[in-house]
């Protein structure tokens, strides 16, 4: 199980997939993932993408197999972003392009802004605006205690997953979510997810697609499209649903959206 030494309190794990022809040297692809989840949410992409570029899919720390945070880890975006960028240099990738979805997203976009030189494209699916300022929440802190991540997880995630995903891939979702250490999500939750990421927007400097839904519970789809426009060089995808996790409801699509995506950047940069 490979593992990238982040910080002295964090062994990150990750997983590369690349089914590029051997004689090539493929361009890098860097996937985050959102709050409670880890790399193994990306699941259903890798097959559309590993066979054209090279895939990361690291567990934030904290989450999946890296190690748990404790409750009173000083959660910041730059601690998160400097993780990932540790990871990228320890594998020799100095530009790579990044996927990311729901908080991922949020993570995804400040990472861009902060480090311009080393990304080729940013695709976000899912993610919530540039600050929620949802404020203190006592009474989720109080669920996640007393009741466990998985509790949470099958209260909220018929909103997340939408009205047409399969019962079993609910469950299977559920209990993904549910593995999640609750030292790390009352941190996490607490300050990571009401963190406001608005003055990065005009600093991102790559090509930018945000995908969402018709119906999405982060927001109509013209609140998207107000933030996605001050993103330079950004355009908006919009597809069918209700789900807000658009990346797992409906991953074929916007995985291949993505693929291609990234091909007409890389083939129009000299």
């Amino acid at each position: 199980m490979p593992t990238h030494r982040a910080s002295p309190d964090c062994e990150l794990h990750y997983v590369v997939d690349d089914y590029t022809d051997p004689w090539r040297k493929p361009e890098t692809v860097l996937m985050l993932h959102g709050n409670a989840e880890s790399g193994a949410a990306w699941f259903a992409w890798v097959p559309h993408l590993a066979r054209h570029y090279r895939v990361v899919r690291p567990d934030m720390r904290g989450f999946g197999a890296s190690t748990p945070m404790p409750r009173d880890f000083p959660w910041t975006l730059d601690r998160i972003c400097d993780d990932y960028l540790g990871l990228m240099d320890a594998l020799g990738v100095k530009r790579f392009h990044l996927v990311a979805a729901k908080i991922g997203g949020t993570i995804a976009r400040y990472f861009a802004a902060r480090n311009p030189a080393r990304i080729v494209t940013l695709a976000v699916a899912g993610t919530p605006a540039p600050r929620r300022g949802v404020g203190p929440r006592p009474e989720l802190i109080a669920e996640f205690e007393n009741k466990g991540v998985e509790h949470w997880a099958r209260r909220t995630m018929a909103g997340r997953l939408g009205s047409r995903f399969p019962p079993e891939g609910v469950e299977w979702w559920i209990r993904l979510m549910g593995r999640t250490a609750v030292s790390t999500q009352v941190g996490f939750i607490s300050t990571i997810a009401d963190s406001d990421i608005t003055d990065s927007l005009r600093r991102i400097r790559c090509p930018t697609l945000v995908i969402t839904t018709e119906k999405s519970g982060l927001g109509p789809v013209e609140e998207t499209r107000a933030w996605q426009r001050i993103i330079p060089r950004s355009r908006l995808l919009v597809v069918p649903g209700d789900s807000y996790h658009v990346a797992a409801s409906d991953a074929d699509r916007c995985a291949e959206e993505t693929r291609a995506f990234i091909a007409r950047v890389s083939l129009s940069t000299p």
